[in-house]
């Protein structure tokens, strides 16, 4: 691959309890690397890119569900981060996209060969979208594996870009929670967290 770099930094956000949000900035906690069998762009720690309303929509979200696996969120709120994508699988690229293909088709491979049924992405009650990525996943995962075995260098980040939402209007091309999703494998990807702070409205925002 040759241009598997992102040029510059990027800010991502990620929705959280306030009290996560507030242990973070002040480096009394850390953010861990989300590894659920359904994660969309395989493990790692996610961030919605340069999008804090939909970070904020996102925690709203999680508030509402009942998890075992972490705590309730109380009072959504989004963290910011600063962060470096490194050697990243951007899935808006095409040679990203070939080595996901590829691993997918090694994978089916491997499921045969054991002669189990291959996972499939899935529906949920509240979306059109496959919003539960059992398949994804482990495609992407399996990727980051074979690297590992072949000695090949690791991914530090993947990115992709999501259509999700209803239509912005009848026949719209574009759906309302359209959206970037960045997934940090490698937590030195992030420079630095914040607190997203409110506009000054007597400046322009350069």
């Amino acid at each position: 691959m040759m241009y598997p770099a992102k040029p510059g930094l990027v800010i991502g956000f990620h929705g959280c309890d306030s009290s996560t949000r507030n242990a973070v900035v002040l480096n009394e906690s850390s953010l861990y690397p989300s590894t659920n069998d359904y994660d969309w762009l395989g493990h790692g720690i996610y961030f919605w890119e340069n999008n804090p309303t939909r970070g904020n929509q996102f925690a709203e979200e999680l508030q509402k569900l009942v998890r075992k696996s972490r705590p309730a969120i109380l009072q959504p709120a989004v963290l910011g981060a600063v962060i470096d994508m490194g050697y990243c699988l951007d899935l808006m690229d095409s040679e990203c996209l070939d080595l996901v293909r590829e691993s997918y088709e090694k994978l089916v491979l491997a499921y045969d060969i054991v002669g189990e049924k291959l996972p499939e992405n899935k529906f949920t009650s509240t979306s059109k979208a496959r919003l539960i990525r059992n398949l994804d996943c482990p495609v992407l995962e399996h990727l980051h594996k074979t690297r590992r075995i072949l000695s090949l260098k690791p991914f530090d980040s993947v990115r992709s870009l999501f259509l999700e939402g209803k239509e912005l209007y009848p026949t719209a091309g574009f759906n309302e929670k359209n959206h970037i999703q960045i997934c940090i494998r490698n937590p030195n990807c992030i420079k630095g967290y914040f607190w997203p702070r409110e506009q000054d409205t007597s400046w322009g925002v350069p």
